[in-house]
């Protein structure tokens, strides 16, 4: 049937695989849009098994749509029932139209079908993950953008004396891919080129790790608020480099890998899936790395922020300023996670203003007093009067004793003050 088509899917992608027709029609049906898949790259992967010929030739007509799978997506395609396959992680279903063609069910897949040819559908699983990759890729470009815009001239290039190690990085990457369309293949003689670039790039990443956890310590030892919003002050900047440092470093690390995942697939075939599933790993490592070393720096700015506002009252400048800078702080990291997929549970801090803190303590104290006067009232009129009559008595043993005081020196002899010497 020429509206059958094929979905594939690797848990964080769809590809969808058919007549041009069809996979339009599929696509609006369900409401999504997606990313068209270079019909070179279908033919690489047609390649890459022995069966390439036959496969070829009843799929060279088609076209493969795909796109990232997110939660709506995801739901949208919940009764699309994909099954596994053979290929480890991968997940595929065969659908044709139903009647009008508004829907879709399951056919019985044919010996025509990519599933049936196991290299096939590893190619398939790699272009996947490449596609992620590339879409990844693409935002972090998007991302770097509005970051050189918020970055002063001081900033851009203390920034840019930074990156400016991995342009020969990006330069050799976009060379070897500019190679790879041409001839459709990554070969040994392209593959050379690239190598060994990502130790360029693993330095570069090192540095600006080594540089967020320095910041990070520092903000640890200081207790003074003073110290402390120069710190934050500081901080606020130098974030702003060093995450724009790591999104350039870990998106080289995906256009390396992409290019890598073709020569495999061009030089050893049958690894394939343990290549994918080895950058799958290497990646997720990377991730992990990126997401402790900026949660901490996050934690220490936290704990910066509780000094602050503990002290407030009597730091009404600099307390708020070490908040804000905080905050700056948390919001360059947050996108950075978000960016990359990170889950990052830290709020941001609110500053706690000296007006309210001092109208705080006011409250407290006048809240004590209150509570003191309606005690003493609680006591009664008895609690009064006895402390009136305690009073009166000490006043009239007051009076009594200078009575007998005066009484005493009116019997002495009188003599004048001071005495006369001899």
């Amino acid at each position: 049937m020429d509206d059958e088509i094929e979905l594939f899917s690797d848990g964080d992608g769809l590809a969808v695989v058919g007549k041009p027709g069809a996979v339009e029609r599929f696509l609006d049906s369900v409401g999504l849009a997606s990313s068209t898949v270079e019909p070179d790259r279908l033919g690489s992967v047609l390649r890459a098994g022995s069966s390439a010929a036959q496969a070829g030739s009843e799929i060279a007509a088609n076209s493969g749509r795909w796109l990232k799978l997110t939660k709506e997506s995801a739901e949208k395609l919940n009764h699309v029932g994909l099954t596994p396959t053979k290929t480890p992680g991968v997940k595929h279903a065969m659908l044709g139209p139903r009647g009008d063609i508004k829907g879709w069910l399951q056919v019985t897949t044919g010996p025509g079908s990519l599933v049936s040819n196991p290299a096939v559908l590893s190619g398939a699983a790699g272009i996947m993950a490449q596609l992620a990759m590339q879409q990844a890729m693409d935002e972090i470009t998007d991302y770097l953008a509005r970051i050189d815009e918020k970055l002063d001239d001081v900033l851009r290039t203390q920034t840019n004396q930074v990156l400016a190690r991995m342009d020969g990085v990006a330069l050799a990457v976009k060379e070897a891919t500019s190679v790879r369309n041409a001839v459709g293949r990554v070969s040994e003689v392209t593959w050379s080129k690239v190598q060994s670039t990502s130790t360029t790039v693993l330095e570069t990443k090192g540095f600006a790790l080594r540089q967020l956890a320095d910041l990070a310590d520092k903000i640890e030892q200081k207790t003074k608020v003073g110290d402390l919003a120069k710190v934050a002050k500081d901080a606020e900047a130098d974030v702003q480099k060093w995450v724009a440092v790591l999104a350039r470093c870990f998106q080289l690390h995906d256009a390396i890998a992409v290019l890598e995942l073709d020569r495999v697939l061009d030089a050893s075939p049958d690894e394939l899936d343990r290549h994918r599933f080895g950058l799958k790993a290497a990646r997720e490592d990377r991730l992990a790395l990126i997401a402790e070393s900026t949660q901490t720096l996050l934690d220490r700015m936290t704990i910066a922020v509780e000094r602050a506002n503990s002290k407030v009252l009597f730091n009404p400048i600099q307390s708020p300023a070490i908040v804000q800078s905080s905050n700056h702080v948390a919001t360059e990291v947050r996108e950075l996670h978000g960016l990359l997929g990170i889950e990052s549970g830290t709020e941001s801090p609110e500053a706690r203003r000296w007006k309210s803190a001092a109208a705080e303590r006011w409250d407290k104290v006048r809240e004590t007093g209150s509570d003191g006067l309606v005690a003493a009232k609680g006591l009664g009129g008895g609690t009064l009067d006895h402390a009136k009559s305690v009073k009166g008595k000490l006043a009239g043993k007051f009076t009594d004793r200078r009575r007998r005081d005066a009484a005493t020196d009116d019997d002495q002899p009188s003599m004048p003050w001071p005495a006369p010497e001899p």
